[in-house]
């Protein structure tokens, strides 16, 4: 009797990635907000599989992303989202926020800030328009020659030594770090940033300069990811960005997302690990979600 083939189990969550598939006709919003959760949690369930390397739920998962359309679908209908009829361009905020921050006068004196955007489906939003920026952007899987097909967990880590010079002022995670399917690997992502930072000390922090605001983090998360959920809340995620040396320059709420401005001063000497790093309920309810995120 021949010996049964082994199903090959995936290690890494990117190897997943449905298949793209062939372009279909608009969505509307409500049917583009169910494909956006239905994918997310598809993606949880994969990364479960995963990790307890279950050969067949992965491939039933693998299949269900297909039927709803793969990847491909997914990024249309993020795109849609994020278009102007339906006030979706996260990055809108970011500009507002720099023209606050950094007033033009200021900007001349060094010309444009170097931006990387994390999961960049468009090239003609708000911050790439706005002339404030020298945009890098890079996706798990470029839609457009001017996105860089690139996992942000594996960009090179500068040197300190290099970091002024080759780091960017400002990382976008813009709607980024609620698509990674576990706790950990979200931790993961915030503290991979600081490593991409243009960044050489403490400096003297004069009002209205270029190192009294940068080089920063623009986090945007839906909004239940902080006002609904069952382990996660806003008091947990300034105590993680604290830790990681960052310190909360602005802030706003909308009915759908939370934004936040996190400028990065470095990691103070002799912090501690806190407790408020595990998953521990913060809110009781049966309507409340699971998002969180752990620091190991």
């Amino acid at each position: 009797m021949a010996a049964k083939k082994r199903r090959k189990i995936p290690h890494l969550l990117s190897h997943t990635r449905p298949p793209v598939t062939s372009q279909k006709p608009s969505l509307s919003s409500q049917a583009t907000r169910s494909l956006i959760r239905k994918h997310h949690n598809l993606q949880k369930q994969l990364h479960s599989a995963v990790s307890n390397r279950d050969a067949i739920a992965i491939e039933s998962i693998q299949a269900q992303l297909v039927a709803s359309g793969g990847l491909q679908r997914y990024q249309e209908a993020s795109i849609q989202g994020q278009s102007a009829e339906r006030g979706g361009d996260t990055s809108k905020v970011l500009v507002e926020w720099m023209d606050e921050l950094l007033p033009l006068r200021n900007r001349h004196a060094f010309g444009k800030l170097k931006l990387l955007e994390v999961g960049a489906l468009k090239v003609d939003n708000a911050c790439s328009r706005s002339g404030i920026f020298d945009v890098t952007r890079i996706d798990l899987q470029s839609q457009h020659p001017e996105i860089q097909t690139q996992d942000f967990m594996e960009m090179p880590i500068l040197p300190s030594e290099s970091r002024k010079e080759y780091g960017f002022d400002i990382v976008s995670l813009s709607l980024v770090v609620n698509y990674v399917g576990d706790a950990v690997g979200r931790g993961e992502m915030l503290k991979r940033v600081a490593s991409l930072l243009r960044f050489s000390g403490p400096l003297d922090q004069e009002n209205g300069t270029r190192a009294s605001i940068l080089p920063a983090l623009f986090l945007v998360l839906p909004a239940p990811c902080v006002i609904n959920s069952r382990y996660f809340d806003e008091e947990r995620l300034e105590v993680i960005m604290t830790f990681l040396g960052y310190v909360k320059s602005k802030r706003k709420v909308s009915k759908k997302l939370v934004y936040y401005f996190w400028r990065y001063e470095g990691v103070r000497a002799g912090r501690e690990e806190n407790s408020l790093f595990k998953k521990q309920e913060v809110r009781s309810g049966g309507q409340r979600n699971n998002f969180t995120i752990i620091l190991q």
